[in-house]
């Protein structure tokens, strides 16, 4: 659970770049709560965070996809990235980008060996 500003304004940048909002609670026209999928990754959002500075990192975030290359192509000029695509040392195909937050947020593959 991460826990941030508005789950609502973070709940509907997330099913901008593609998650798929599941179920929200809502108390007095506010949402307080939020789950959201991507493929088999699941993430939930709670309010009561704070975002995260350019110099600091609040939260990382890690989700698995199949296709890593067609998300980046997908998301490359709709968010702020922080990493191209690249192969890593541990064998991931992954790239970065940073949400509506200022968390980081990176997207990853078994690499093709």
């Amino acid at each position: 659970m991460i826990h941030v500003p508005d789950v609502r304004t973070t709940r509907d940048w997330y099913t901008s770049i593609g998650f798929t909002s599941i179920r929200h609670n809502q108390e007095d026209g506010e949402i307080n709560w939020a789950l959201l999928s991507f493929g088999s990754s699941e993430l939930m959002f709670n309010i009561g965070g704070k975002p995260s500075a350019d110099y600091r990192r609040e939260v990382d975030l890690y989700v698995h996809t199949d296709h890593v290359d067609d998300v980046y192509r997908r998301l490359k000029d709709r968010v702020q990235v922080v990493e191209d695509p690249h192969d890593t040392f541990y064998g991931m195909r992954e790239f970065t980008i940073r949400d509506i937050n200022g968390f980081w947020v990176s997207f990853g593959q078994p690499a093709q060996t």
